[in-house]
């Protein structure tokens, strides 16, 4: 059965926007308030902006290649396999924490009226708990398992009630208990300076509600009319979601009471079992909107965990394609949905579940993520070279501007999750090395460009040595803040040009093209259903 483009604009746009809006604006408007205070405003319009400039670059090379799993098979395209195992191997780690996590939230939610899920203060789940958990990841695959447009309908429902429930909350709040003077009054604006805000962008939740938008761009292959449907999803999704994290942030903070913060904003706590967000409406006395929050607490979760099921699945059939996973992981059930990596990434989502506390399992997805991200930006000016002759569909404006701009603030977001979560990031990398290396031996070798890597050793390396003597999480605190974000952004920069410059051999992008042709027809059944290939090559 070949792949089916049936995901309109409506569709994808809301395959993203239901990948962010998933548990992360239930607690991150308190997390970013304890790191920033009412400068939290800042860190969601940061990380907006650097998720817009990776979504415009993704819209690029999205839209010229739109294949399933796009994060893990550009890189191949403009610096060879080596490169697409390194950052699809990282993107795919961090995606199988993703609806671990989504799940672990809505279990968390729903034990306030099924206690049997978790065991005394809030601790880890029962034995009757994790069956629940295994039984909604199932739920997830086999959802995905029915084909895309099942699915697209079923996310696009979810992702209206999304975002009602948080646009009332936003009014409500502001209509009955808004203050102004919380974002001055309370040692001033910003009372733990840019430190703190570029933390808030790290680990207060802002990264890991944002880089939802990726689900978007590994559904790509299964877009109608690509070309126009792309950029205008990834660029929707940010957007949308800038509003309504920003409304709700705005409105929690306002509605913050003298006695909440008289120890300042890092000692800003709710002791309730209700969220930071329900706690503040049931002090209000808006107690229809602490049951609508209840209700939303698990569904928005589980609607992130079912977009990012059905994404990971496209990053594993991509891993396969790209010769790092064995090829039974890239084939279609009936329905056009590669069901054997739907199955590989629930076994794996499990082991994390289980296995993995929950805060690891968050600060990994986030910085895992966003790594993966960088190789956006690079594809963008290394593609423009290699794919001279093809039309675009779409052009990223300024592209030699704010492609290294959008790569080096992704660098400073991992930089800035701290040493914690890089030292996590390099354990993960050495293990995809390894596991790659025993694949080769198995199943013997091949050309793997090799050159296309050497930007990413000073790259990463750089990196994790400011990171460890940085401020950030775990660092000694040897460099001090701005010094480090200003290395590490030199670091980025430099690593950037030295990776345009080691773009593939242009012989060798033709040969991965006419491979990746071959593939299309195979996954669509006919050279017809190829939507952004040979369709776009000049003359």
């Amino acid at each position: 059965m070949a792949m089916q483009r049936n995901i309109g604009l409506v569709g994808l746009t809301f395959v993203a926007v239901g990948g962010v809006l998933g548990s992360g604006w239930l607690f991150a408007p308190l997390a970013t308030a304890q790191l920033a205070g009412p400068a939290a405003i800042l860190a969601w319009l940061i990380g907006a902006i650097a998720m817009l400039l990776l979504a415009l670059a993704f819209a690029e090379v999205a839209t010229l290649f739109p294949v399933a799993g796009g994060i893990a098979r550009i890189p191949q395209f403009s610096h060879g396999r080596l490169m697409a195992m390194l950052m699809g191997w990282t993107a795919w780690a961090g995606y199988c924490t993703t609806a671990p996590i989504e799940v672990e939230a809505a279990l968390r939610y729903a034990s306030d009226w099924l206690p049997w899920i978790h065991s005394g203060e809030k601790g880890g789940m029962t034995l009757p708990g994790q069956i629940t958990a295994a039984v909604l990841l199932l739920l997830f695959t086999v959802i995905n398992a029915f084909g895309v447009a099942w699915f697209a309908r079923i996310n696009t429902a979810m992702t209206w009630f999304k975002l009602a429930v948080p646009a009332i909350f936003i009014v409500m709040i502001i209509v009955d208990k808004f203050d102004g003077a919380n974002f001055t009054q309370y040692d001033g604006f910003m009372p733990y300076g840019m430190s703190g805000v570029f933390a808030a962008v790290a680990t207060g939740g802002v990264a890991f509600a944002f880089v939802g938008f990726r689900h978007a761009i590994d559904m790509a292959g299964e877009t109608r009319n690509p070309e126009r449907n792309i950029p205008l999803a990834l660029i929707l999704a940010v957007l949308i979601c800038l509003v309504i994290y920003g409304g709700i942030q705005i409105a929690f903070m306002g509605a913050i009471g003298p006695s909440d913060v008289t120890d300042g904003w890092k000692s800003l706590k709710f002791e309730s079992d209700l969220g930071p967000l329900g706690a503040l409406a049931a002090a209000i006395g808006l107690l229809w909107m602490v049951s609508l929050l209840n209700v939303a607490a698990v569904v928005a979760p589980l609607g992130g965990g079912l977009v990012s099921t059905g994404s990971n699945g496209r990053l594993a059939m991509a891993m396969a394609n790209n010769g790092v996973f064995p090829a039974i992981f890239a084939k279609l059930n009936v329905f056009g949905v590669p069901l054997w990596a739907l199955l590989l990434n629930y076994v794996i989502a499990l082991i994390m579940m289980f296995t993995m506390p929950f805060g690891e399992i968050v600060a990994l997805n986030g910085a895992a993520i966003t790594l993966s991200f960088v190789s956006g930006p690079i594809a963008v000016l290394a593609l423009r070279r290699l794919a001279s002759r093809y039309e675009r569909p779409f052009n990223m404006p300024f592209a030699n501007v704010l492609a290294p701009l959008g790569f080096v603030i992704a660098s400073l977001m991992v930089f800035w999750s701290g040493w914690e979560t890089t030292w996590r990031l390099l354990v993960l990398l050495v293990l995809g090395v390894i596991l790659f290396a025993v694949r080769l031996a198995v199943m013997g070798k091949e050309d793997l460009e090799p050159a296309g890597v050497i930007w990413f050793l000073p790259y990463m390396g750089g990196i994790s040595v400011v990171s460890y003597l940085g401020i950030y999480d775990g660092g000694i605190g040897v460099i001090t803040s701005p010094l480090d974000s200003i290395l590490v952004a030199a670091i980025a920069l430099g690593s950037f040009y030295l990776a345009i410059q080691n773009r593939i051999k242009q012989e060798q992008f033709d040969i991965f093209i006419a491979e990746e042709e071959r593939n299309q027809i195979e996954e669509y059944g006919s050279a017809d259903q190829i939507e952004g290939f040979g369709h776009h090559a000049k003359g």
